[in-house]
């Protein structure tokens, strides 16, 4: 099969098509013919050599697939209800760039009714992170407040949207004029331009000087301390990813006072259970919205295999809005 390998750690030209063998499923997997690989954050680090894959997994990057089930474990496929020929899409932990990969079949769910597979490839990362950290760690409800960092991200177009679905007020920041338009248009109540608006002042006055519920944050570092003095009481940090570095100083005092809490998470060295948990929560509360059209897919750039390294470089100049998919 043709794979996208990282024929070593570098800029986006170390991307490479190459050949590979075509992967067996084993217990509890089962093999998707793959349409389209989406591309992430965490690819473009574990092609900079900053984030290995966990242990056991495939050294290819790409972390969520759609395309066809060709064959599996029929009695874990019997048990989710799925078939070969069935259309899926599927959260991996690597292998991703590949005309074949194998997934955790509680990991795969089907491709919603009128989906494309480019679509469908670009669900399951940014919904799996989104639910698992806004939802369950951030235990964000209608009626409260979220701020969204990075709106415009693949993470932030699905938050937004998600967020503002289940009756949350919902704050985004972005970089530009025309990313705050985009936010504003996807559901977030209020946008905020962080190169020329300071976000701890405006998330105030937006929120009358009580702050946000919710934080979502993917820059971490100095950061952390401004996230902090935008917290309402009993407010939550969610640290999903560390941009501006792993380091940080805040007033801990405030967290006392207002009883706040700072959490964090990564996904992709999770278990298949717990994965397979979340996939579940998903068809069950996202999926229906997605059919009916109130949550959607943000499509910025589509790419052939052999432009992985334009997609790459797409990314890192952070001039995209939502996701950028590859096509097989």
């Amino acid at each position: 099969m043709r794979a996208v390998e990282i024929t070593s750690f570098g800029g986006p030209e170390v991307l490479r098509l190459g050949e590979r063998p075509v992967p067996q499923p084993g217990v509890g997997e089962l093999l998707i013919r793959v349409a389209a690989s989406g591309i992430n954050r965490p690819d473009v680090l574990q092609r900079m050599g900053h984030y290995a894959p966990p242990p056991g997994t495939s050294d290819l990057p790409g972390l969520e697939v759609a395309g066809v089930v060709e064959s599996g474990d029929a009695l874990a496929m019997a048990e989710a209800g799925i078939r070969v020929g069935d259309r899926v899409c599927a959260l991996v932990a690597g292998g991703g760039y590949a005309e074949w990969c194998v997934a955790p079949v509680l990991q795969c769910l089907p491709v919603p009714e009128g989906f494309s597979d480019v679509e469908a490839a670009s669900l399951p990362e940014t919904f799996f992170t989104v639910w698992s950290n806004v939802f369950d760690r951030g235990r964000l409800q209608a009626g409260e407040s979220l701020l969204v960092q990075g709106g415009t991200s693949g993470i932030g177009v699905t938050a937004v949207q998600l967020a503002h679905a289940f009756g949350a007020t919902v704050i985004a920041t972005a970089g530009s004029d025309e990313k705050c338009a985009a936010c504003l248009q996807l559901g977030a109540h209020h946008a905020i331009h962080y190169k020329s608006q300071d976000f701890v002042a405006e998330t105030k006055r937006i929120t009358q000087g009580k702050g946000v519920d919710v934080v979502l944050d993917m820059v971490a570092g100095d950061y952390v301390a401004r996230e902090v003095e935008c917290l309402a009481e009993d407010g939550r940090l969610v640290i999903i990813a560390v941009q501006g570095g792993v380091k940080s100083d805040f007033n801990a005092g405030l967290v006392l006072r207002r009883r706040l809490t700072i959490t964090g998470s990564t996904l992709r060295p999770r278990s298949v259970a717990f994965k397979g948990a979340i996939a579940r929560a998903l068809r069950e509360h996202v999926w229906p919205l997605l059919v009916a059209g109130r949550v959607r897919p943000v499509i910025h750039s589509t790419f052939v295999v052999a432009e992985a390294a334009k997609a790459h470089a797409l990314m890192e100049s952070n001039q995209h809005i939502g996701k950028i998919v590859l096509t097989w």
